[in-house]
């Protein structure tokens, strides 16, 4: 989000992963939000999920063509006559209760005594600020997984700097215009080039001028998105070196204690978060929120709030 030109706190994103908001989360925290959980998706599911239309549409939070497959509906003088597989209906009262959702939304669409022919929905003000209704996501992604397809051939680094400036170019959805990154990610994991995670473009296009980044030329941007291709595999490097020496160090202060201490566990979770706050380590250790503290007094780690109340820790 800091390369779209939005900057989130990043223990306000944790405490809020963590469902330990100190206050109202803001629209660009939810957002930032959004995208930590589409990574966990994506790096749940096989490699080349997310670069499929229904990766995209289960991303995108789109139903796919699901008004065609729903329950026929018979518009009669009195309302719509719903038939229900006995099946489905659970009970009489959730029969009830379908026939009423059906009999509403055929009032909504239109649906009148008398009225046989089904309205068009009318587009608030609201919505035509907010979104195009001349739009096509739908055949936008399809233009793009049809280039994703023809690049099997060329070389997977090439291939994901083609896909990222289509995406750019083509803009197929209009307000999560971030899924790109991830996608993209996902690919050069099919591709077999990374295997253990997604790679974070965002931390190396960070690291490319602007002005490279969105130049007129398409080679340039190719390049720019190499490089910065590049920077995140060397900012990612460098973590990792971090993380082990901060293992390292950690670890020595567990030589002396006992094999029921809780140290191992407080460790294994800074080692796994960016920040840690009082109630996670708690959880994570099995011990009480003042031992939680103790244990982190004990570590040595930083505290990175500087908050009284609400105070988080972490190590990077």
């Amino acid at each position: 989000m800091w390369v779209a030109g939005e900057l989130i706190h990043l223990e306000d994103l944790v405490l809020h992963d963590a469902q330990m908001d100190i206050r109202a989360p803001s629209h660009e925290l939810v957002i930032a939000h959004r995208i930590v959980r589409a990574r966990r998706r994506v790096a749940r599911n096989d490699p080349g999920w997310a670069v499929s239309r229904s990766g995209i549409m289960a991303l995108a939070g789109i139903s796919e063509e699901a008004a065609a497959e729903a329950e026929q509906v018979d518009r009669g003088g009195e309302g719509p006559n719903v038939e229900l597989d006995e099946d489905d209906a659970l009970s009489p009262e959730l029969a009830e209760i379908d026939e009423v959702l059906a009999r509403t939304k055929w009032l909504v669409d239109g649906g009148a005594p008398g009225n046989q022919e089904k309205r068009e929905p009318e587009v608030s003000v609201g919505e035509l600020v907010i979104r195009d209704p001349d739009w096509d996501e739908g055949e936008r992604i399809a233009e793009w997984l049809e280039l994703a397809k023809k690049v099997g051939a060329v070389p997977a680094t090439l291939a994901a700097a083609v896909l990222w400036d289509a995406w750019d170019y083509l803009e197929p959805l209009q307000r999560q215009h971030w899924l790109g990154q991830v996608l993209v990610s996902d690919f050069l994991r099919a591709r077999g080039k990374i295997r253990s995670h997604l790679l974070a473009f965002s931390v190396g296009l960070r690291e490319i001028p602007r002005e490279r980044r969105h130049a007129r030329d398409r080679t340039d941007r190719l390049i720019a998105f190499l490089d910065a291709m590049g920077a995140a595999a060397g900012v990612g490097m460098k973590d990792i070196d971090r993380l082990t020496l901060a293992k390292r160090q950690l670890e020595r202060k567990t030589l002396d204690k006992r094999s029921t201490s809780s140290l191992p566990a407080a460790i294994d979770l800074l080692l796994s978060r960016p920040i840690v706050s009082a109630h996670m380590v708690a959880k994570a250790a099995k011990v009480t929120p003042r031992g939680a503290l103790n244990l982190v007094s004990e570590l040595g780690v930083r505290e990175m709030t500087g908050r009284g109340r609400y105070r988080a820790w972490g190590i990077i």
